[in-house]
């Protein structure tokens, strides 16, 4: 069951997102990203947290001209499996408009990803829901502060990796994401879901 339609239009490049999502018990959603660069790719994707937000299924498929990767991580008696695929050749089409080639597709060490309660899709606004609602964030005080390991699948690559982020509550309907050197002050609805998000996404 449907619970909520979320849309978001990209700002760093031409593109947007369509989410839906059923928060009634958890998160169970699936989306379609599109998006022009590094080259002009759809990407689909499904996700699953159980009834604390722990995550625990993410499945995604990219493709564009001459090419397709897919990835699904799912977790298990505290492990995350990954499997991966690709058909084609993305280098090439990098290569072709210029740019830089990405890693394969899935996790290298997936032992890495241990401690990832959290599953994060690159420049997918819906994903940092996930730890703010595990975190009770949106009932914390302002300066509260948690840092977690999330499972980062790297778009459109669909490389996985374990990143650390870091959320702190700045006030009502604000707080800011941080990872290495990035740093974001995320603006949220009263559910937890991304209304703006600086240099990346805006919800219409």
């Amino acid at each position: 069951m449907t619970t909520a339609s979320l849309l978001w239009s990209r700002l760093d490049t031409a593109g947007a997102e369509h989410a839906l999502v059923d928060d009634a018990r958890g998160l169970t959603g699936h989306g379609t990203i599109i998006a022009a660069a590094p080259v002009p790719y759809t990407l689909s994707y499904e996700v699953q947290a159980d009834e604390h937000w722990i995550s625990g299924r993410l499945a995604v498929r990219a493709e564009g001209v001459g090419w397709q990767r897919t990835v699904t991580l799912e977790r298990a008696v505290g492990r995350w499996r990954v499997t991966a695929g690709e058909r084609g050749d993305l280098d090439r089409a990098l290569t072709a408009a210029g740019r830089a080639r990405l890693l394969l597709p899935g996790a290298e060490d997936t032992d890495t990803l241990a401690p990832a309660l959290d599953v994060d899709l690159g420049f997918s606004p819906l994903t940092n829901t996930l730890p703010i609602r595990r975190l009770g964030l949106l009932d914390a005080a302002p300066g509260t502060s948690a840092t977690i390991t999330a499972a980062w699948v790297l778009v459109p690559s669909l490389t996985v990796v374990a990143a650390e982020q870091t959320y702190t509550v700045l006030g009502a309907g604000s707080i800011r994401y941080s990872s290495g050197s990035f740093s974001a002050e995320l603006t949220v609805d009263a559910q937890g879901y991304v209304l703006s998000y600086p240099g990346l996404a805006t919800r219409r």
